[in-house]
């Protein structure tokens, strides 16, 4: 990975980086994308894929629609808008 996409990375994190960090992120980056390359040679031919490392199944409950906010909740909060909660505006 090039000193120049890392600097872009960066900026799209909005993270500033000195000369010294760039040097030291762009060597640890290069080196994470050899072990994943190494990991690419694996011969996988023949192996299943597989999910879970343990052999579950569905082990969530079923979705169920439910009603949301009862009347009651509503009355214990200080602002509403119909049937929703109003919460002061956070800036």
């Amino acid at each position: 990975m090039s000193r120049k996409e890392i600097e872009h990375i960066a900026w799209l994190a909005r993270v500033e980086l000195s000369k010294k960090e760039l040097e030291v992120f762009s060597k640890q980056l290069n080196e994470i994308l050899a072990y994943f390359a190494k990991i690419d040679e694996v011969d996988t031919e023949g192996i299943p894929p597989s999910h879970h490392v343990l052999d579950f199944s569905n082990v969530f409950r079923e979705d169920e629609v439910e009603s949301s906010m009862s009347e009651e909740s509503l009355r214990n909060v200080p602002q509403t808008k119909g049937r929703f909660v109003r919460a002061p505006r956070m800036t």
